[in-house]
Parts: structure tokens; C-alpha cells; sequence
């Protein structure tokens, strides 16, 4: 099935509902809270040029033919809001064999991640893959062939990596990148390139990364990549050597610690990432280094500002974050004119030196936060900055802004002072930002604003109050900032608001810990209102105005709000009418989804429900109630429902459907009648922290999932099934349904119950009395029968030779032939005979009896004289031993010995007998003594014969 491989599933969940902030290379990160991005959706972003959405999701399906393959196979899916398809991103883990594995993923794939233990890869490996613009490896020890990369032509991002603190070696021969004509970036985390010299770079490469490796000084990226530093080649190369690279990471190389002479001569970089490194930033000018724009050294042990690098190159960009420069000296700042952005992040500074704004005239972003600048904000005197966009102050334990206190930065436009001990705000605080955008206010402790704070910033765009302590906020506090379009408030207690609101309002996050209250007008408000962001127990609404509408809202996100908010009876229900609502995510108050109600919306696109499940009275939730009303619906995401049961009727309706996420449910049971819908299933299906319940019914999902031809299902491989409430054996579910069900169950059934009705047919065809031929059939069935359960017929035989003779012939019996018959071997032939006189039980009727014995007899004897022939006894042996041999054909045997000469006509049944007897089932001793052993051997050879005849 699929899966995309070890990028951590983890960073992926928390990415829910996350913003994104893309900050220019040129520029150091301003250390703000932001939420962090996984390398997944980084580069995902670069890959598509697209605005993914907050979340993303996985789905699998392979059609392969292997299922030892089925628990390293999974495919991510994210989804784009901006765009009408869906992004297939595959990543394949715990490979060992590269190219059986590669069999199994879809050819049009954008994105793959590989991980395993591979040691070589082969040339041509990846040919299949034409669209393939991202590959990440993560292969263990690794040597790469020439021609491995072949076919390849739209690949922008390739990336070795491995996370462990050892350094793998990994070999390139020298032509190995050539053939990735369109090749953005390269990228080696973990490995240790001594073994490759050479290796050529594509001209299109731009950034190259080489994080954790063994690298101990500069120089040695002459020898690995001689096109890397013009003029370092001591060979000609065929292709001219011109400056190519604009950013050059060389982050966490713990033995980076010498430069070597003209280690990058006539190299021209735009940024170059030392971070973590010990190597001295000093010694940068010597490298033959051309140009430098943005230098980060980050977390180097740096203690005071390297002016000689920053005037030699006329840096644009530095950050030094996380260092140890606890003061600012100014004649350090002399050689830092040129500096547009500086990043200062946690680094214990105390104080600003005054004339820092004035050394520093083209600086436009400044960042400060995580340092020690006191309770009151100083800010340099001198010099009115007219250059500063975007300062960052958070956590700086300030507790007051003076009067003022930004006046001497009249162009600034972003403003961080989260994180700080706040308490209160006027509008003389922030008198003369008259051109500020963004202000970030959160985590303070801010308890009441002044009327009119706010007022003096006419350009306000953006407003951040969360995680103060404010309980009422009249919409009054924002007059003057008409152009307010982002807004979020927060509480850690409860919150109420209040209009009038800034007509330009498009995004509003509401926070509290309890409850919070709308007293809205309703109609008014938010008329274009386009995102909403609630997290809180109880959304209330004023007794006044019991309705609430959003007639332009498109996002809707609810955290921990209980279902009543959607109930369509007021006053409880708040959301009842949303015409042009397209993404909802609601994450309950686990209190049960009895009385929601998602009616209203029907342009909804997306749908991700969770914890609607009741903790203390467990019902299962009626999905088909809950989507009835949303014909639009392209991806539904269901966490913690408790569902139960999912049949068609869950799904009737949504044939738009693309992408169905199902994570976090107990015993789930899979209805058969979703096998029709099969053909028309979502084109992912992603299943998570699934439990089933073990029963054959759902042994259509291992086919189904691994050889779908339309859907890709992931998370089969790793759920488990249940018997019962009390089975923690924690099976798995595709080892259930292989071990205990039939791969096939209804052709099982149709051979079923047509072998039962073909031996029905038979058995009555065998039990009718008319037709002769039947019976032998008959018989010859039970033979073949019982012979397949082992059950011969001669394991049913006590005698060998039932003995018939009449009371004349007794003595020759008993003095002659018994003798000869049962004495062993070599005196007798060893045979068990059944003599009347002597075996049948006293009391015994002899009729029973007889049957009995010929029955349990491999063969009937019949001594014949013209005494026997006129003893009843002797007529009645014959005759029933006729019978049988009619009656029993293959299993009985009847054979005659003449003591004396008899007339055809004295014996009855003569023709009958003659035509069932054959040459060998007659003796005739009448001729006088014979030759005692030959006849002994010629009974003895016709016994056995009767016996494999038997049993045949």
C-alpha cells in the first residue's frame, strides 16, 4: 500500500491550521512565534508554486502483487485549496530491493522519498518516473552509478539525507548530476563525500546544501565539485564554468573549523549558512570570495559583531542568532552601513548602543526578541531612522511602553511585543506609526484597553491580542483603524465582543478558555467576513439578537466547541446559514454529535470533523445524517467519531468525493455493500489509528486496497482488529483476513454450493430403485468412497474365506481342507476361515448369522457334491453368495469347488453363475486326488486377486 516514508507523520499533524509566512533567502528568520513548516511543506511549496493548505493528509494504494510489500509502500496527498487536483507525493520505507519496490509506485508521481538500506543504486533506476521533480533519499551507505539519475528531466530537488550523528559515506562518479539539466537543488545531510572527486554540478543548480557532514575546511569543495569555484578545475571542461550558486549551506559541520587559501575564489554567492559551525567568520575574506549578501551564524559562539566581514562584503543581510553578544560597542557598528536586515535573537543583549540607528542608515528589519531590555523600553536617541519596516521585541520582559516610545521610527510597518508583561496600552504609546501594518500584542498582560488606542494607526492591517487576559472588547477600541482586515482576540478566561467592527474585516480568530459571547446586531457585522477562527467551550449568542449570519465566510474553524453551535434550534445554533462556506473544520467537546445539524452550505469542498464521539454513553454517530446536505464535498477528514459501521448509505451522494481521511475510531466495521461502490470510491483513502473487528465479512478490503485500479488506500498495513471488547491481541487486520478467510469468497461459494448440488443430484440419481446400472455405479462410488477416507473395504473384513459345506462333506472339510487353508505358513496357506459349525455364536439365528459372515468375509467358498446340492442350507449359501456377487460387484467374491462330477442342470442359477464367474473361481477335484500344494497355490493366488479386486 502507500505511504510516503520517514518524514515524520507527527510535524505533519501539527501542522493543522498552521500559517505560513514565506521570508525572503536574502533575509534572516525574525524569531517570532510563528508555527513551524516540515521540510515536506517547504519544499512542496517550492515544488508547486502553490499556497497548500494548513493540513495534508496520506492515502495509499499499490497494485502490487507482493504483499510483503504492503508495510512499505504509503503516499502523502496534499491538498491545494488554490488548485482543482490533488498532488501525488509517494514515499516508500524500509526498501531492500530497490526495483521491485519501484514497481509498485504510480509513474506520474511529482514527489518521492526512498527509505531503506540500498547500497547501490543502478543506472537508469529511476527512468519511469519522467515527471519526477522531487527525490529524496534516505538509503543508508549509498553508491551512486553513472547514469542512475538518467530520464530524469524535471527534477528540481534531490536530497541524501540520513539523522543519525554518524557520517555514511556516499560515493558520486563525476558525471552522475549530468543528466539533471533542470536541477534547483542539491542537498547531503549525513554523508561524508572523501570518496568522489570531481563531480560535476548542473549550471541550474542555485542552492547546495551539505549539513552534518565531514567536511573539516572549504577548500575540499574544489576537489568534490571542480565547477563549483571558477578556475579551480586543473582540467578542461567542456562547458564553460560560470558563476551558478546563490545559496551555499554549510550548517552543523561540527569540523568546519579552516577556510584554506582561496578556498571559493571567484565564487559570487547571494547567501552562505555557517550556522553551528566552528569556523571562524574572520577568515571569510580570505577564501577568494567575489560576493556576499546574506551571511547567517547562527548558534556559533560569535561574541561580538564581525565588522571586518560585513564592510569587507557589504553584507546585506546577518544573522547572529543564539550567540553570546551581550553589548553592541560602537565602533563595532562602523563597518555595518550596509546592512539592510540584522537578526540579534537571543542573545542576552541589555542595552542598544544610542547610536546604533544612526550607524545603521539602511536598516529595514531589526530583530531583538529573546533578549534582556528591561521593563521599559529605551529606545537610541538621535537620529530619526527613516529606513526601519519591521522591528521584533517579544520576550523582552517589558512591562511599559513610554510615551512615544516609537516616534524615532516613523516608516515602521511590523511590530512584535508578544511575550512580554505588558499591562497597559494608550494611544500615545504608539503615537506616529502612522504607517504600521502588523502589530502583535500577544501573550501579554493585558487586562483593559483605553478607548482609542489603536486610534493612531491608520494603516493597521493586522492585530494579534491572543493570550492576553482581556474579557470585553467593544469594537469601538478599533475606530480609526478602518483598514483592520486581520483580527484575533484571545482571552485566558472568557471574552465577549461587541460591534461596531472595521467595515475591511476578512479574518477573525476568537480565543477563550470557557465561553465566548456574540452580542452582535445581527445583519451588520461581518458582511464580508471571509475567515473565522473560534476555539472555546460555549459559543453564545445575545438573548437580543438570537441570529448570526456570515454571508461571505469560506473558512470556518472550531476547536473544542460543543455541537449545539450548529443545532437548528435557537438560541443555540449560531452557524445555520453559510451560502458560500467551502472549508469547515470542527473539533468537538467529545459530547456526542446528537442534534448537529450541517445544513447551509452548499458550496462545502472541505470537511474534517473530530472528537464528536460521547465519553461516557458511547452511540455510535449516523454519518449519512451528518452529510446528507453536501452535495459538494471533495475531502472529508473523521477523527474520533465513533461510527461504528460505515455502509453505502454513508456515501450515497457524494460522488465528488477525492479524499476520505478516517483516523482514531474503535471497532469499525467496513459493510460489505460498499463493494459497489468500488468503482466510484474517493481517489485516496487514508486510514489512521483504526481498529476493526475481525470478521470475514471485510475480507474485500486486502484485494480491494491492493489492487484498486482507481483508489490509493494507505494505513491497512497497520490496523489492527478486534475480536471482541476484551481482545488486546492487537492483530492485524490483513493477517486476519489472510489466515482465517478466503481470498476469494464468493467463487468460494459458488464451488460450494455447486459441488452440494451436483452430489445431491448423484444421490438421488444412485437411490433409484428402476434403473440396474445405478446400482453397480452405486457401488462402485462407495468403493472409490471409502477408499479415500482410508476405509478400505478389506479393513472391514474379520474372514478371509467364508467356508459353505454340508453335514456329508464335514469330514473332508475339517481333515483336508481347514488344515491346509489355516495352518501358517509353510504347512497351511494362513488364511482366517468362518466355519458355520464352529464360528456362528450359540443361540445365534443362522439366517443373520450367514449374512453376517459373508458379509464380513473377503470371499464365499461353496463345496459342492450332489449332497450339498440337496442340503437347504447349502442351496441357501449359494444362493446368497449369487446375490452378493450380483448385488456387490467388485467387493464380493464367490468361488466353487467341485468335490465330485455335477450335472449343469442339478445346479441353480447355472447361466447366472456362469456369467459372473470367471475361469479362475472353479476347482474341481471330482478327477481323483490332484496335486495338493498346486491347488493350495491356485486358491491361494485367486484369494489375493479377490481381495485387490476388492478394494479397487
Amino acid at each position: 500500500m502507500r505511504r510516503p516514508a520517514n518524514l515524520e507523520s507527527e510535524d505533519l499533524d501539527r501542522s493543522h491550521n498552521s500559517a505560513t509566512s514565506v521570508i525572503s533567502e536574502a533575509e534572516p528568520r525574525m524569531e517570532r512565534p510563528l508555527f513551524s513548516f516540515t521540510l515536506l511543506s517547504l519544499l512542496l511549496l517550492s515544488l508547486m508554486s502553490l499556497s497548500w493548505m494548513s493540513w495534508a493528509w496520506t492515502a495509499p494504494n499499490c497494485s502490487i502483487g507482493d504483499s510483503s510489500l504492503l508495510h512499505n509502500i504509503s503516499y502523502y496527498i496534499p491538498f491545494c485549496p488554490l488548485a482543482p487536483e490533488l498532488h501525488l507525493f509517494a514515499s516508500c520505507f524500509n526498501i531492500k530491493d530497490l526495483a521491485q519496490t519501484l514497481r509498485t509506485v504510480p509513474r506520474d508521481i511529482e514527489a518521492l522519498c526512498l527509505q531503506g538500506t540500498v547500497p547501490i543504486l543502478p543506472a537508469n533506476a529511476f527512468r519511469h518516473f519522467p515527471t519526477l521533480q522531487l527525490l529524496r533519499l534516505q538509503l543508508g551507505t549509498i553508491r551512486v552509478t553513472s547514469g542512475t539519475f538518467q530520464g530524469l528531466d524535471q527534477l528540481q530537488h534531490l536530497s541524501f539525507e540520513h539523522h543519525t550523528p554518524c557520517c555514511l559515506s556516499l560515493f558520486l562518479p563525476p558525471d552522475s548530476l549530468e543528466p539533471l539539466t533542470f536541477l534547483n537543488t542539491l542537498s547531503f545531510h549525513g554523508y561524508c563525500l572523501n570518496n568522489s572527486q570531481n563531480v560535476r554540478l548542473p549550471i541550474s543548480l542555485s542552492h547546495l546544501t551539505m549539513k552534518h557532514s565531514c567536511l573539516t575546511e572549504l577548500r575540499e569543495l574544489q576537489g568534490l565539485f571542480p565547477n563549483l569555484v571558477p578556475g579551480s578545475s586543473l582540467t578542461a571542461s567542456p562547458r564553460p564554468q560560470t558563476p551558478f550558486l546563490e545559496v551555499l549551506d554549510l550548517s552543523a559541520n561540527l569540523q568546519l573549523s579552516r577556510v584554506g587559501g582561496q578556498a571559493l575564489h571567484g565564487l559570487q554567492l547571494h547567501s552562505l549558512k555557517l550556522d553551528g559551525t566552528p569556523l571562524s567568520a574572520s577568515d571569510l575574506p580570505d577564501s577568494g570570495l567575489l560576493h556576499l549578501d546574506s551571511l547567517y551564524l547562527v548558534g556559533t559562539g560569535v561574541e561580538k559583531l564581525p565588522e571586518n566581514v560585513t564592510g569587507y562584503f557589504g553584507l546585506r543581510a546577518l544573522d547572529l542568532g543564539r550567540n553570546q553578544i551581550q553589548n553592541l560597542e560602537a565602533e563595532d557598528l562602523l563597518s555595518c552601513r550596509s546592512l539592510e536586515l540584522i537578526s540579534l535573537h537571543a542573545n542576552g543583549l541589555q542595552l542598544i548602543p544610542s547610536s546604533f540607528l544612526s550607524a545603521l542608515p539602511q536598516l529595514q528589519r531589526l530583530n531583538l526578541s529573546v533578549n534582556k531590555l528591561g521593563p521599559t523600553l529605551v529606545l537610541p536617541e538621535g537620529l530619526v531612522s527613516s529606513s526601519l519596516r519591521a522591528l521584533d521585541l517579544s520576550h523582552n520582559e517589558l512591562c511599559i511602553l513610554p510615551y512615544k516610545a516609537f516616534s524615532s521610527l516613523p516608516q515602521l510597518q511590523e511590530l512584535w511585543l508578544s511575550g512580554n508583561n505588558i499591562s497597559n496600552l494608550s494611544s500615545e504609546s504608539l503615537e506616529g506609526l502612522r504607517w504600521l501594518k502588523t502589530l502583535d500584542l500577544s501573550w501579554n498582560q493585558i487586562k483593559v484597553l483605553n478607548p482609542g488606542c489603536f486610534s493612531s494607526l491608520p494603516a493597521l492591517t493586522s492585530l494579534n491580542l491572543l493570550g492576553t487576559h482581556l474579557e470585553h472588547f467593544p469594537g469601538k477600541h478599533l475606530q480609526g483603524s478602518q483598514k483592520l482586515s486581520h483580527l484575533q482576540l484571545g482571552s485566558t478566561e472568557m471574552l465577549e465582543i461587541y460591534p461596531p467592527w472595521p467595515s475591511a474585516l476578512l479574518s477573525l480568530e476568537l480565543w477563550a478558555s470557557s465561553s465566548i459571547t456574540l452580542r452582535v446586531p445581527s445583519g451588520e457585522p461581518f458582511l464580508f467576513l471571509e475567515n473565522l477562527t473560534i476555539q472555546t467551550n460555549y459559543v453564545l449568542l445575545s438573548p437580543f439578537y438570537p441570529t448570526l449570519h456570515f454571508p461571505s465566510l469560506r473558512h470556518l474553524t472550531l476547536r473544542g466547541c460543543s455541537h449545539n453551535i450548529f443545532s437548528g434550534r435557537q438560541p443555540q445554533g449560531v452557524f445555520s446559514q453559510l451560502p458560500l462556506l467551502e472549508h469547515l473544520h470542527f473539533w468537538s467537546d467529545h459530547q456526542g454529535a446528537e442534534g448537529l445539524y450541517l445544513s447551509g452550505m452548499p458550496r462545502l469542498r472541505v470537511l474534517e470533523l473530530g472528537d464528536l464521539d460521547f465519553l461516557y454513553k458511547p452511540r455510535s454517530v449516523q454519518l449519512e445524517m451528518l452529510l446528507k446536505d453536501l452535495p459538494q464535498l471533495q475531502v472529508l477528514a473523521l477523527s474520533n467519531l465513533n461510527l461504528r459501521n460505515l455502509s453505502i448509505s454513508s456515501f450515497r451522494g457524494l460522488d465528488p468525493l477525492q479524499l476520505l481521511v478516517l483516523n482514531s475510531e474503535w471497532s469499525l466495521e467496513l459493510d460489505s455493500s460498499l463493494q459497489e461502490l468500488i468503482p466510484q470510491m474517493p481517489q485516496y483513502v487514508y486510514f489512521s489509528d483504526i481498529t476493526f473487528t475481525c470478521q470475514c465479512e471485510s475480507s474485500w478490503m486486502g484485494p480491494w486496497a491492493t489492487r484498486a485500479p482507481n483508489t490509493f488506500v494507505y494505513g491497512l498495513e497497520k490496523s489492527i482488529c478486534k475480536a471482541n471488547a476484551s481482545d488486546y491481541s492487537q492483530t492485524l487486520l490483513l493477517s486476519f483476513l489472510s489466515d482465517h478467510c478466503p481470498h476469494d469468497l464468493e467463487f468460494q461459494s459458488f464451488l460450494t454450493s455447486f459441488t452440494l448440488v451436483l452430489l445431491l443430484t448423484v444421490l438421488a440419481l444412485l437411490g433409484c430403485p428402476k434403473w440396474p446400472w445405478l446400482h453397480h455405479l452405486r457401488t462402485l462410488f462407495l468403493a472409490w468412497w471409502w477408499k479415500l477416507c482410508g476405509q478400505h473395504p478389506r479393513n472391514q473384513f474379520h474372514y478371509d474365506v467364508f467356508v459353505s459345506y454340508c453335514e456329508q462333506d464335514q469330514t473332508w472339510v475339517l481333515e483336508e481342507l481347514v488344515p491346509a487353508l489355516e495352518k501358517p505358513l509353510p504347512e497351511g496357506e494362513g488364511l482366517r476361515l468362518c466355519l458355520p459349525e464352529r464360528d456362528f455364536g450359540v443361540g445365534q439365528d443362522r439366517m443373520d448369522a450367514m449374512a453376517a459372515s459373508m458379509e464380513s468375509s473377503r470371499a464365499t467358498l461353496c463345496v459342492l457334491s450332489c449332497q450339498a446340492l440337496g442340503s437347504f442350507w447349502c442351496n441357501l449359501e449359494l444362493r446368497l453368495a449369487t446375490h452378493n456377487l450380483v448385488a456387490r460387484p467388485g467387493t464380493a467374491c464367490l468361488l466353487l469347488l467341485f468335490l465330485e462330477p455335477i450335472d449343469r442342470c442339478q445346479l441353480h442359477s447355472y447361466h447366472r453363475l456362469g456369467r459372473w464367474l470367471k475361469k479362475e473361481d472353479y476347482f474341481d477335484l471330482s478327477q481323483g486326488r490332484v496335486d495338493w500344494d498346486a491347488f493350495c497355490k491356485k486358491l491361494r493366488k485367486r484369494l489375493k486377486t479377490a481381495g485387490r479386486e476388492g478394494e479397487d
